[in-house]
């Protein structure tokens, strides 16, 4: 039997699951075509900046006859929101938005999203089915240190959690000392942040010699950036948890778009019932990819009333996969990096998480790292700088720099800079981490 069988068979489950968790794949793209029709119908006729792409592309909705066509229609980009700013891409009048969310514009104009009430309530129920996946349980305590505010992680996860029947502790990001002290006196079960702060908490405690391993915690759900299998092992090592990944980004609906299932780790279920996603060729957007294919994920909304989106350009970078906890609902793979955060060093493409995984390979290095991009002269240079571990003395740093350096070499296939420096060097993140440094115009 099934893991999704054996828990819709049980009678006393205290929070079962949706019935469309358990549908066949056959079931799933069914009403993902259904779904599908209204929703292109629905934003064509509604949000004039679709009407003039589809227009422009020689489409319209009537063309969507099977899931396929939706290769047809046009990408919708980041600069779409951002051209439409702030309210152009709302599908449903002003006073039929419940909320608003937006980015932090620090690369540009703030990406603004909208939010009915139906919404919000699909937004909490599919968050509540991520955290039940990964073993968060009804009336556990969960704190919750993603940041509060415009940014969607802090709401979308404290109404999720309250979803699924827990206790929440909106903590917030920021204030490291203040959440241990929470986490101590609280003895919350779950915890909710990017994997990068947990990162930062643990080393906070075990700074102040806190053992990390004898906190309440048992479940840790972590999102809003790109981590390695390498990183979870650190994570679970430290704290003595399971660590699961949660997906979503706020152009689509928020954390909650997938979850992944502390019994597997292998991989985020995309909810299908709300989102189909694409695989498309990551240099040739002309291509959508097959299963198992490694490419940039595109997503199209299928229930959203006041953001309705169509083929979304994540440009985060994975591949599609059977479903195995939720079996109709496909899995994505790792992500690997993002399309948009590629280094291309002397013609070798090149992502953070690359580096993560080979640092983590290296006994006296952290995972704190930074990259910084320089030209000196004509050609781009590579900067590590990487952390050392509290027992990892001088000796044993270059020992470890060098060995790093001939990892990137034979696996990533371009020379770099190693430079190992003392803890507590580098930044602390408090939300998502800024990993590449690009020094190039200064």
């Amino acid at each position: 039997m099934t893991q999704a069988a054996a828990e819709t068979t049980t009678p006393d489950l205290p929070n079962p699951l949706d019935p469309e968790e358990t549908m066949s794949r056959d079931q799933i793209e069914s009403l993902q075509l259904e779904r599908l029709q209204e929703t292109v119908a629905y934003a064509y006729s509604r949000v004039p900046l679709y009407k003039e792409k589809y227009d422009d592309a020689g489409v319209h909705p009537s063309d969507l006859k099977e899931l396929g066509d939706l290769a047809k229609f046009p990408f919708t980009e980041k600069e779409d929101l951002r051209k439409t700013y702030p309210f152009g891409m709302f599908a449903v009048p002003r006073e039929e938005v419940a909320r608003i969310h937006a980015s932090s514009g620090t690369t540009g104009r703030a990406t603004v999203v909208g939010y009915t009430r139906g919404d919000l309530e699909n937004w909490a129920r599919l968050g509540a089915r991520c955290l039940r996946l990964s073993g968060v349980k009804p009336g556990w305590r969960v704190h919750n240190a993603y940041g509060y505010g415009l940014f969607t992680g802090g709401l979308g996860a404290h109404a999720a959690a309250e979803q699924l029947g827990a206790t929440v502790i909106p903590m917030s990001g920021g204030q490291t000392e203040k959440q241990i002290t929470l986490i101590q006196d609280f003895a919350p079960d779950a915890i909710l942040c990017t994997p990068t702060y947990l990162l930062t908490i643990g080393d906070a405690m075990q700074r102040a010699g806190l053992d990390p391993r004898a906190t309440s915690l048992k479940k840790a759900v972590l999102g809003a950036e790109p981590w390695t299998a390498e990183m979870r092992r650190e994570l679970e090592d430290m704290f003595g948890i399971d660590a699961c990944d949660i997906y979503g980004l706020s152009e689509v609906m928020g954390p909650g778009v997938a979850g992944e299932s502390d019994q597997l780790k292998d991989g985020s279920h995309i909810w299908e019932d709300h989102f189909r996603p694409e695989i498309v060729d990551a240099f040739d957007e002309t291509q959508v990819l097959g299963d198992g294919e490694h490419g940039e994920l595109v997503f199209t909304s299928l229930t959203k009333q006041a953001l309705p989106i169509i083929r979304y350009r994540t440009h985060d970078l994975t591949r599609l996969l059977p479903g195995t906890a939720r079996e109709g609902h496909r899995r994505m793979g790792r992500i690997t990096g993002r399309s948009d955060d590629m280094i291309i060093l002397r013609g070798v493409n090149l992502f953070p998480t690359q580096i993560e995984e080979l640092i983590l390979k290296v006994d006296g290095l952290s995972p704190h790292f930074q990259l910084e991009i320089t030209r000196p002269g004509r050609m781009d240079q590579l900067a590590v700088r990487v952390e050392r571990r509290d027992d990892c003395t001088s000796d044993r740093a270059d020992a470890a720099g060098s060995e790093l350096q001939k990892l990137i070499k034979i696996h990533v296939g371009s020379s770099c800079r190693i430079d190992v420096v003392d803890p507590e060097t580098l930044p602390r993140s408090v939300g998502k981490l800024k990993r590449i440094h690009d020094l190039r115009d200064k």
